[in-house]
């Protein structure tokens, strides 16, 4: 649409308009994991259209794709494919694909129906949007694929330089795609515990708890996510060597957990557009290596409970090494980086990091590894977190080993997310996920309880509950009386991280023990359920 006091065009985006940043050209500029505001900063308004991000090829093209044809006077798009985390994603290159190669009708993941790119990556677009509208846009937009920033902003300001075309069509608006909301049964709001064997059994059982209990609130990027609290997910066995089911039913693959990992481990060269990673924050962000500092410590020390390592600029301008003579200042290189003044933090920026906290603990040779995220994408993230941190774990203990007398084993990784939380994008995978894999993990029975064992036996017409611990045997506490009910309260408030199975079944059998005095018969603990 043109502007009526200029040759310049008016966008205007119907859908994630929070998630972009609009011009008055006719240059659509996608900066994949690039900040879009490092672009923008390079060019003027009337050479851009329009300027955001594209993370995923499921999620994130159909939107794009649905803006353009609302605003036809959008010719050209610029897409940038320049970093790592592009190219594990892949949204960048099918978006390119769809354009050079085309589009097949099929049905997506879900089972619905939708357009597929004719892609090596697998890029989805909902069926909402017509084949009149797809091909509209293939016959008349041209698109420039670049690999570096600069080559990016050279492009977009050469095209601009262009005589501007009138609008193709009229705006293409297609009804919004409809997104049930879920049901939500009732359920706590803060702290909640999540226990698995596995990560990818763990996050199951957390998808499934958010999805049943969790509550809805609007997100800050055009949308809604089902969200708990402080939830705590402990891994109690994952292997070695990472596990991945077969089939394979988690958001990443091996390939993917390869080019992630160094994300984790590794320090990173500064580089324009991507704010941080981990390993870089881990490393190098304040001034020190907080891994080594780690590793140090505790074959020093080898019970400190101060193995600490934290992701989280407070602003303070710099670090303190601690000498014999005195304290000295260094400054903090994130600052240095990204043009921070020297109080500024990560509370006066936007991308602060999600990974804030980690701890490292060693108790009886075991070694376990605690991280606090303040907010977690737990259906498309939390896999990925769950497994570099299993990783950066694994790779604390290993060195540890190597340069200490200590035989250390892996102890369980622990993560808080403060915020757990599922986009409503995902509502779809997320339900067709926990039909087929959910009713799998409650067959799958676990009768440890680390509360211990219960046997209830009978005596003077009395019912007698001897508490034993779970290893050993050891009797620990006992409870008795007639009335099963009061029994279960006692046991409860004694005992109040019983698994509620147990309980369950502990209530049943304390109820066949009340009738069997009642009727003068034998009374036999059924211990095969």
């Amino acid at each position: 649409m043109l502007a009526q006091d200029s040759q310049q065009f008016i966008y205007t985006p119907r859908y994630k308009p929070n998630q972009l940043i609009c011009g008055n050209g006719q240059v659509a500029v996608v900066t994949g994991w690039t900040h879009r505001k490092t672009v923008a900063k390079k060019l003027d308004p009337s050479e851009y259209a329009v300027i955001g991000n594209l993370y995923s090829p499921t999620r994130g093209i159909s939107p794009l794709l649905r803006n353009l044809l609302a605003n036809p006077h959008v010719y050209y798009l610029v897409i940038l494919d320049a970093t790592k985390e592009d190219k594990n994603a892949g949204g960048c290159q099918a978006l390119l694909d769809f354009f050079e190669n085309g589009f097949q009708k099929k049905v997506s993941d879900t089972g619905k129906p939708c357009w597929i790119i004719d892609s090596e990556i697998t890029g989805y677009i909902d069926a909402g949007i017509k084949i009149e509208g797809l091909n509209q846009l293939w016959d008349n937009i041209r698109c420039f694929s670049c690999q570096s920033i600069e080559q990016c902003v050279e492009t977009v300001k050469r095209v601009a330089m262009g005589p501007k075309l009138s609008g193709r069509k009229k705006p293409v608006i297609y009804p919004d795609p409809v997104i049930s909301p879920p049901t939500i049964l009732p359920g706590q709001r803060y702290g909640h515990r999540i226990e698995g064997k596995t990560i990818a059994e763990t996050w199951v059982k957390i998808l499934h708890r958010i999805k049943t209990t969790g509550t809805l609130r609007p997100t800050g990027y055009d949308g809604q996510w089902q969200e708990l609290i402080d939830l705590v997910a402990v891994i109690t066995e994952e292997p070695e060597g990472v596990y991945f089911p077969e089939p394979n039913y988690l958001p990443i693959d091996r390939d993917y957990l390869t080019e992630y990992i160094p994300q984790i481990l590794d320090d990173a060269h500064y580089k324009e557009g991507i704010k941080y990673t981990y390993g870089q924050r881990l490393r190098s962000w304040f001034g020190r290596d907080q891994i080594e500092q780690v590793i140090a410590k505790l074959v020093n020390e080898i019970d400190a409970a101060s193995a600490v390592m934290s992701l989280w600029d407070s602003g303070s301008g710099g670090v303190y090494y601690e000498t014999t003579d005195a304290k000295i200042r260094f400054p903090c290189r994130g600052a240095e980086r990204f043009g921070r003044g020297e109080n500024d933090s990560d509370h006066d920026h936007t991308g602060s990091p999600c990974l804030n906290h980690i701890w490292v603990r060693i108790v009886d040779g075991e070694l376990s590894l605690t991280a606090t995220l303040r907010s977690n994408d737990m259906f498309a993230a939390w896999p990925a977190n769950a497994m570099g941190l299993r990783t950066l774990q694994r790779h604390i203990r290993d060195e540890i080993v190597k340069r200490s007398d200590y035989d250390l084993t892996m102890g369980p990784l622990i993560t808080v997310s403060q915020s757990a939380h599922i986009y409503d994008d995902t509502w779809e995978n997320v339900d067709i996920l926990l039909k087929t894999q959910y009713p799998k993990l409650v067959k799958q029975r676990d009768y440890s309880d680390p509360s211990g064992n219960f046997l209830i036996e009978i005596e003077s017409e009395q019912i007698v509950v001897k508490q034993t611990t779970p290893g050993s045997g050891e009797e620990v506490a006992t409870y008795s009386g007639k009335n099963p009910l009061k029994l279960i309260r006692e046991i409860c408030a004694a005992s109040p991280a019983i698994h509620p199975d147990h309980i369950g079944y502990l209530g049943i059998e304390l109820e066949r023990a009340k009738q069997a005095i009642k009727t003068n018969q034998q009374y036999t603990q059924d211990k095969t359920c």
